[in-house]
């Protein structure tokens, strides 16, 4: 398969017609000065390669971010008496991309008011703090929970 490049040029994967990911392979590991020869499918070896590439880029980005922080921390920068802590705080947040966040508890209290239509022959049966119980109440935003709720003084009016 054919594919084009940033600069329109034709570009054919350099894949052998012989490639086969299942086929096992040894291949030398030294851990602690100790080599050993394990043998694995390709694979599970190309997985393996992988997850060190990832990794490679994550201690790349961390390191960069480790390079910032220690540039912010000098002497000059911590004990200006023109540089407010907030300002300082402020910055390594935004080098870590970190929000500082503070929970506020709350409770409140939630009128609710509706209609339900029972038909006649089930009403003497019918048990509204039943059907209350089934209440639920939510909020369509990731930061607020609601740890606990209840229904008092179900009554039909």
């Amino acid at each position: 398969m054919e594919t084009t490049d940033t600069f329109g040029a034709t570009v054919t994967p350099m894949v052998p017609e012989s490639y086969n990911a299942n086929i096992l392979v040894t291949y030398k590991d030294i851990t602690d000065g100790v080599a050993t020869y394990p043998t694995v499918k390709v694979n599970d070896l190309e997985w393996k390669l992988e997850r060190i590439k990832r990794l490679e880029d994550q201690l790349s980005r961390s390191n960069s971010t480790i390079g910032k922080i220690i540039d912010n921390l000098t002497e000059d920068y911590w004990f200006n008496p023109n540089t407010e802590k907030e300002e300082i705080l402020s910055d390594l947040c935004t080098i870590l991309d970190h929000q500082p966040k503070k929970e506020i508890q709350f409770e409140g209290t939630i009128y609710i008011s509706g209609r339900v239509d029972v038909p006649l022959s089930e009403y003497e049966d019918f048990d509204l703090d039943e059907i209350m119980s089934e209440l639920s109440v939510d909020i369509y935003n990731g930061d607020v929970v609601i740890d606990e709720f209840h229904t008092e003084d179900v009554r039909e009016v």
